[in-house]
């Protein structure tokens, strides 16, 4: 079964590796879609892929890299959006 999902992560994620971070463990985990910067300091990361390894990423994204500060992770339900890969996008 597939799962999409759209997260806005707060705290301190900017300059710890965390687009990184994120991006390796998609492809790690086969999980497609999206991370960027948003001009509030917020990171927007977007997940589809099979429920169990999008469930997985979630978790991870919560907990982020070394050295980051995850305060608070909004999560918001998506329609399947079929991306064929992971990206870092910059605005």
């Amino acid at each position: 079964m597939k799962k999409s999902v759209r997260l806005y992560i707060n705290g301190l994620v900017q300059g710890v590796f965390f687009r990184i971070f994120v991006k390796e463990n998609a492809e790690r985990y086969n999980v497609k879609g999206f991370i960027r910067n948003l001009e509030d300091k917020r990171i927007e990361v977007f997940l589809e892929g099979n429920v169990d390894d999008v469930n997985k990423m979630i978790e991870l994204c919560k907990k982020g890299p070394r050295h980051s500060q995850i305060k608070d992770v909004k999560i918001k339900q998506e329609r399947f959006q079929s991306f064929r890969t992971f990206k870092i996008l910059h605005i």
